[in-house]
């Protein structure tokens, strides 16, 4: 069996073939970045994403010659809002790190809804405002699965899963039904909403594609990589480092807390099956790799993102020097809008390498703060950590990480872990793979990375103290 799998990155989109003999045989990748027209503000282009998901896609299509089913991963609450008769988006799409709604989330908060920017809600409600102030029009809100589903089957369809719609933030607790409460605050109506369908099964065909292929897959990129990592039982865990760093940790039912943990974590929806949600929790940090483009593009003290391993290993050590990864603010397990980022330590001998070395150790030393926080809130042990994203590639992170969280490191053989993960999903729902089990047995980690030495933990707790509370208005928010 062939499986199609669409995929849109921070990076732009990618469409991949997966077989279950041989994995990912063949893929092709176009640039859709996004822009920041000012601080906080992160936009893409709706309709040059799906142009480029009609391109890849029938590259790959007519590349595999066959194609028995379609999977789509995304990324997650990234909002965009179209028109549904001419199909056109009524403004760019919004970003899950735009921040634009902030003071919107405070008014819903003294209106007793609690919401958070990186959330679709108050997204999609600016971008309608902004349309239609009138409410004249017949639009259609969604998360970038539903506008790549909606462009793959030519306006046929409207759905998102309930991996993504627990990301909307107009959903009710268990996840069942929309909440009218919210729409009502957000002036938003259920016609404008997309069905809600499972992560796994048939909801529709892929008829801008050659054979019409069936739609039979769709994950969030965190969920997706989740699943593509094989995580499947409960205390199985991985950390994406993309631009931002997600853990995400699978549990045998739902959390105990309603929207947020006294770690700091968030309950999600990990897939559904035949109607059934399974459930997590994950733990998230701000930024990530977005430092590393910080240190290429801004200071432009590296070459391009690899290169920080090489500049980094021309040093032991950071010789003291300290780095906290908060260029947009800090995530669990203390939630602060208005902390930023910190470099401390700093003497007259500290130099590229050692600066370099910081900001990797930063990100480890965060990725241990997630550990610690999904473990307080789920109250299970994580003995191993599964990784994949663009950071999984440096040995010099992967032994601080290792180090930092002072447990084994195993690397995903798919960098991209989104796309094995959305293959499963869309080949589990045609009998590409019998059950999670085959899935978990797959497995086989590209590199195991041991801790051969420790953070001292304590400092570093210390260090993030001296981060935060920057921007004292915005360290009050809380969501």
């Amino acid at each position: 069996m062939k499986l199609l799998v669409v995929d849109v990155g921070t990076s732009g989109v990618r469409a991949a073939v997966v077989t279950p003999e041989d994995g990912v045989v063949l893929s092709h990748h176009r640039e859709v970045l996004p822009s920041s027209p000012a601080p906080g503000l992160v936009e893409f282009d709706a309709s040059v994403m799906a142009e480029a998901v009609l391109a890849v896609a029938r590259q790959a299509a007519a590349e595999a010659g066959t194609v028995d089913a379609v999977g789509i991963a995304n990324q997650r609450a990234s909002t965009v809002v179209w028109d549904r008769r001419t199909g056109e988006p009524v403004g760019p799409g919004l970003g899950w790190q735009d921040l634009r709604t902030v003071v919107d989330c405070l008014i819903l908060a003294g209106e007793g809804l609690r919401t958070a920017p990186n959330l679709l809600a108050t997204k999609a409600a600016h971008l309608v405002k902004e349309a239609d102030p009138d409410g004249n029009r017949d639009l259609c809100i969604g998360t970038v699965d539903s506008w790549v589903a909606w462009t793959l089957s030519e306006g046929a369809v409207h759905v998102t899963d309930a991996s993504n719609a627990a990301l909307y933030g107009l959903r009710t607790g268990d996840q069942e039904h929309w909440d009218d409460r919210a729409l009502e605050l957000l002036k938003l109506s259920v016609d404008q909403l997309p069905t809600v369908v499972d992560s796994v099964g048939e909801f529709g065909r892929a008829t801008a594609l050659p054979g019409a292929p069936p739609l039979t897959g769709i994950l969030g990129d965190q969920q997706a990589s989740l699943l593509g990592q094989g995580c499947v039982r409960p205390g199985q865990a991985k950390i994406t480092f993309g631009t931002g760093g997600m853990l995400d940790l699978c549990l045998d039912g739902r959390p105990r807390f309603e929207t947020q943990g006294t770690g700091g974590t968030f309950p999600i929806v990990t897939r559904s099956v035949g109607g059934t949600r399974r459930w997590g929790i994950e733990a998230v940090m701000l930024a990530a790799g977005t430092n590393v483009e910080w240190l290429r593009d801004d200071l432009q003290i590296i070459a391009d993102a690899a290169d920080s391993h090489t500049v980094a290993s021309q040093c032991d050590t950071s010789d003291g020097v300290s780095y906290v990864p908060a260029l947009l603010g800090l995530g669990a397990p203390v939630w602060d809008y208005g902390a930023r980022g910190a470099l401390l330590g700093l003497t007259r001998g500290s130099g590229r390498p050692q600066i370099v070395r910081a900001v990797l150790e930063g990100i480890a030393q965060r990725a241990a703060d997630l550990v610690d926080a999904a473990e307080t809130d789920s109250g299970l042990s994580i003995p191993a950590l599964r990784v994949d994203g663009g950071m999984s590639a440096n040995p010099t992170f992967l032994q601080a990480l290792a180090d930092a969280t002072q447990r084994r490191v195993e690397v995903s053989p798919e960098r991209e872990a989104t796309t094995l993960g959305a293959a499963y999903a869309a080949g589990l729902a045609i009998g590409a793979w019998p059950d999670d089990e085959a899935i978990a047995a797959s497995w086989n980690p590209a590199e195991v990375v041991e801790p051969v030495g420790s953070f001292d933990r304590e400092r570093w707790a210390h260090t993030l103290q001296r981060a935060g509370k920057w921007f004292p208005d915005l360290s009050a928010i809380a969501f």
